[in-house]
């Protein structure tokens, strides 16, 4: 057993390609020792748990231009002018806003009108938009009374902002949570059934795959996209566009009126940069059901 004296020395090197790479030296003088590896974000050996589905809206360049055989400089240009018109250029911001709070106690959709506190919450979200002033592109209204009441409020401090109504953003139920909730209830059933996730999962599914997905190659500026619609709807849009578990949707809490924006940039990769924010609206009127 060697002395005190020959403890081994381990010095921490740092290297911005090959990543943190912990160096073991030995006292002994040994030629043969070897690096031991700290796995980091950078380090090129490193495997994910589940790697990024770079083609995950079906617009990934490499999967629309043709393969060909490349024989000549010529060849080579001719495939990359192709593979240039099908890159993404401009970014796509997209702002999800949770209606603001509604009477919960109506019969049928025309009576689950806003509360006078849910009025405020779609008044503050409003204003909160306008004070980021973004170049908004159009704004996406669910046609559920409480989505059309939240997003009319909101378009009072959105001025000239093209306005539209989309079916597809309505509330329901998009796929089977996991951890199962089995007393949760839905608004048209007392349970959540197999049949509604049946009925309401492909509407859902099709709404994400008509807003997300990186900006066509003709567009050549930023775009902002304002979606006023459902908890259930933005939670699951989140949990897609992630690339996290769909089933995570129901472990994510949305307050009325919060702002989840994201962004598809060019390349196809997404980044969240708030989820249910409600930093705009005094603390007393932040509510969630």
């Amino acid at each position: 057993m060697p002395a005190v004296s020959h403890l081994h020395k381990w010095a921490l090197g740092l290297g911005a390609v090959s990543g943190a790479i912990l160096y073991y030296y030995s006292a002994q003088g040994h030629s043969d020792t070897k690096p031991l590896r700290v796995h980091n974000s950078w380090t090129t050996n490193y495997e994910p748990s589940v790697k990024w589905d770079h083609n995950w809206d079906r617009r990934d360049p490499k999967s629309l231009v043709k393969p060909m055989k490349i024989n000549t400089e010529n060849d080579e240009n001719k495939y990359n002018e192709k593979f240039e018109a099908k890159k993404a250029k401009a970014v796509r911001h997209i702002l999800m806003i949770r209606h603001g709070q509604y009477h919960t106690n109506g019969k049928t959709d025309a009576e689950r009108v806003l509360t006078e506190l849910g009025r405020k919450q779609a008044e503050a979200t409003g204003k909160r938009l306008a004070e980021l002033k973004l170049p908004y592109s159009l704004i996406v209204k669910s046609t559920m009374t409480r989505a059309l009441e939240t997003s009319q409020i909101i378009e009072k401090s959105l001025i000239n902002v093209p306005v539209e109504d989309d079916g597809l953003l309505v509330e329901g139920a998009p796929i089977p949570p996991e951890p199962p909730i089995g007393h949760w209830k839905s608004e048209r059933y007392s349970l959540y059934t197999s049949l509604q996730f049946f009925q309401d999962g492909p509407r859902i599914e099709a709404a994400f795959r008509k807003y997300f997905h990186r900006a066509e190659p003709s567009q050549e500026f930023d775009s902002y996209t304002v979606l006023v619609c459902h908890a259930n709807v933005i939670r699951y849009f989140v949990c897609r566009a992630l690339q996290f578990p769909p089933e995570a949707w129901l472990r994510i809490c949305l307050k009325h009126g919060s702002i989840t924006w994201l962004s598809i940039l060019p390349s196809g990769r997404v980044t969240l940069y708030c989820l249910g924010d409600t930093g705009h609206m005094l603390p007393q009127n932040v509510t969630s059901s």
